[in-house]
């Protein structure tokens, strides 16, 4: 019989959902919502929807996110590696695509938490994305040189 604290050890195959669930599009919007306006976010969202599942693995999309990992006392976290180690398949993450050029970290619109038990069962874990490009400039960003 498996602890509650052994769960979610490296060595578990973290399983994935084909597609995202719809409560994550929702969340992801409010989060957006906090970085750029709600019309904007709701772009971005849509993009989401319709944007293809791509693979990259959980080291380097909290690389690219500049997102410290969260440790497994976290409650969330600890709660998808109970997921993991009980073998119940997790939601894909949602990203928007950083900006190298000016510096700007890619955003895990929906999915930290998931990508950061990922990457405590395994750093290289292939983690199912929709990954879309920031749409249009935001609100306070201006459009001269």
């Amino acid at each position: 019989m498996t602890k509650d604290s052994d769960k979610g050890h490296e060595g578990d195959q973290v399983l994935w959902r084909g597609e995202p669930e719809e409560h994550d599009y929702p969340a992801a919007g409010r989060y957006l919502s906090l970085l750029t306006d709600d019309a904007r976010a709701a772009v971005i969202v849509e993009s989401l929807r319709l944007a293809p599942v791509t693979h990259h693995v959980a080291k380097d999309i909290l690389r690219a996110s500049g997102l410290p990992l969260l440790t497994r006392d976290n409650p969330h976290v600890a709660s998808d590696l109970a997921k993991i180690a009980d073998g119940r398949p997790l939601s894909p993450v949602l990203l928007v695509r950083g900006d190298l050029d000016a510096g700007v970290a890619a955003q895990i619109a929906d999915g930290y938490h998931r990508v950061c038990a990922s990457y405590l069962t395994d750093e290289n874990t292939d983690i199912p994305v929709k990954l879309v490009a920031p749409i249009g400039p935001g609100p306070s960003r201006s459009l001269e040189p």
